[in-house]
């Protein structure tokens, strides 16, 4: 979604960072090109001039312009700013936490979903259930609300069987209120943690939809009142959180299609415009694609510098602990086969595959844009994995049984070439000889404490784009020139 504004914000800061001392008329001509950049992005104009004058204000002090890297001073600047205008912390002193549900109350909670029709609702009803019940471990039950929408009430039930929650019986022609008290009374006498109301949608906001929604907030008394908008419908997202705000009480906002292209307008300007927190961001279709919404995390992503917390949060869920221990164990030792390489491969596919990984990595950008137009996809991974699963346990374990005959037939087997097979061997290679070099280093702890001086920054300056050997630099010495290769490509 970001990426055009990303693309547009990089090149103004990248004219900035080349430069030894900024000037005022520098800085303001490149909040010109920043305010283009937005405005391109379909961010609401007041909410722009607001962001402009405040980041022209801050970044023309003197101790910017008289900074010893201007170009940077400005890009933290504009990260601050972006932080604040997507609801990471305020003049009232409000912070990140906003975006967290508000579950402190006598169970069952009620959490309403209200939106337009064709927004998401259900979908965004089933996969909060969801993420409450593996991620906090709430007992959780939904009901569905809308008698209007064909089907929509056996939809929600099929989503509860998808996502292992439980769900309302349905009655035939009970209406939305009667539907509301049966189902608080049903969370209460099943002693549910959380009860979630999906409300009925109309294709457009009118005076039927809001006094719906008001009867069924005064039987339910909902601690949330999630709006569920479309990203993808641009600023007409915001049309419609503001027509919302004023009807119904309203503690969040859930902006789905948040993986779609559209120029992200919606997403920047729906704090500043509707005062209420982003909450959630749906990324997909499948019932686990949504995440907790992070203004840091989002910034970061625009401006390029990556979001590593999200990188080792998937890992942290697709990687199993038993996995994890066994490759340590092995890596301690300096082994390292192709069964291990076949695992680490399952595991990034498993994380959204190469282009959702660089795409979340500091100064991956034009890594990803390189991979693009040599149409390298996920389908390289895939390929791998055939590869690997064409030979025999015994070639797996032990690849220098590799001859130039089993080689012809493991490309025959996977569909590929010998050239391709050999590339995957050259990569086991130069991955089985970091893990001798970290056995001579003293195993990972021998590694750890060394990255514990100062990280890879400063052990292997501009891997990272930061670092350097200043406060938190290494002071004890860097990693083996070939180790420092290895773990760069």
């Amino acid at each position: 979604m970001f990426d055009s504004l990303s693309d547009r914000l990089s090149g103004v800061f990248d004219s900035l960072r080349g430069r030894g001392a900024l000037q005022e008329d520098d800085v303001r001509a490149a909040m010109r090109e920043v305010r283009i950049a937005l405005l391109e992005a379909d961010v609401a104009l007041p909410v722009v001039r607001r962001f402009i004058d405040k980041v022209t204000e801050q970044a023309i002090g003197q101790q910017v312009l008289r900074s010893v890297t201007p170009g940077q001073q400005v890009v933290k600047i504009v990260n601050d700013a972006l932080v604040e205008m997507l609801g990471g912390g305020d003049a009232e002193g409000e912070g990140a936490d906003t975006s967290a549900l508000n579950l402190d109350a006598k169970p069952p909670v009620v959490i309403m979903m209200v939106g337009l029709q064709g927004s998401g609702k259900t979908t965004s009803t089933a996969k909060i259930a969801k993420r409450l019940r593996e991620k906090e471990g709430k007992k959780v039950m939904m009901a569905s609300l809308d008698v209007n929408r064909p089907a929509a009430q056996e939809q929600l039930a099929v989503l509860g069987t998808q996502a292992d929650v439980a769900t309302l019986p349905i009655i035939a022609g009970q209406q939305p209120v009667d539907i509301a008290t049966r189902a608080l009374q049903a969370a209460k006498l099943q002693s549910f943690d959380v009860l979630m109301l999906d409300t009925a949608g109309r294709l457009h906001v009118d005076e039927a939809l809001m006094a719906e929604m008001k009867a069924v907030a005064a039987v339910s008394t909902p601690k949330e009142v999630l709006l569920v908008v479309d990203a993808l419908t641009g600023q007409d997202a915001v049309n419609v959180a503001q027509s919302f705000t004023g009807e119904v009480p309203l503690t969040g906002v859930v902006l789905t299609r948040m993986d779609g292209d559209a120029r992200g307008g919606a997403t920047l300007s729906m704090r500043a415009v509707t005062g209420k927190p982003i909450k959630f961001a749906g990324t997909g279709e499948k019932l686990d694609a949504i995440e907790a919404f992070d203004p840091v995390r989002v910034a970061n992503r625009i401006l390029g510098m990556g979001d590593i917390v999200s990188i080792v949060e998937k890992a942290a869920e697709s990687v199993k602990a038993e996995d994890a221990e066994r490759l340590a164990r092995r890596m301690s030792k300096g082994e390292f086969d192709l069964n291990d390489l076949r695992m680490q491969l399952q595991q990034m596919t498993k994380m959204g595959g190469l282009g959702a990984i660089a795409g979340m990595m500091p100064g991956m950008k034009k890594a990803k844009q390189a991979m693009a137009s040599v149409n390298m996809d996920d389908r390289v991974l895939l390929r791998m994995d055939a590869i690997i699963s064409s030979m025999t346990p015994a070639e797996r374990a032990k690849p220098a049984l590799l001859n130039a005959k089993r080689k012809r037939r493991v490309a025959a087997g996977s569909g590929v070439e010998v050239q391709d097979v050999n590339k995957v061997l050259k990569m086991h290679q130069e991955m089985s000889k970091a893990m001798k070099q970290i056995k001579k280093m003293g195993g990972l702890k021998g590694l750890g404490a060394l990255f514990g001086k100062g990280g890879l920054d400063a052990a292997m300056p501009g891997l990272g784009g930061g670092g350097g050997a200043g406060p938190g630099g290494m002071g004890g010495g860097e990693l083996p020139p070939d180790l420092a290769k290895i773990l760069k490509k």
